[in-house]
């Protein structure tokens, strides 16, 4: 069962939607409505890694005892010296 549900938005925004949803052939209506079931649907992990990232996985070799927070103050000192 659809309900109306009424929002106050930017005019831009509303028109750049407008015109998104014109170019892919869908309602505005359902633009928002598959925008926010796939909000709601997806499950948010704090690790998840990228295909990007897991294929650089590996690549740089690092000592156990580095400190990325120590290097990265090193970097920065130095930057702004």
């Amino acid at each position: 069962m659809d309900k109306k549900l009424t929002l106050s938005l930017d005019k831009s925004i509303i028109e750049s939607a407008k015109n998104y949803a014109k170019s892919n052939n869908i309602s505005l209506s359902k633009l928002i409505e598959s925008y926010l079931k796939t909000l709601t649907k997806r499950k948010r992990s704090s690790t998840e890694i990228t295909p990007l990232v897991e294929s650089l996985s590996g690549v740089i070799n690092l000592d156990e005892d580095f400190d990325v927070k120590d290097a990265y103050t090193d970097y920065l000192i130095e930057k702004y010296k």
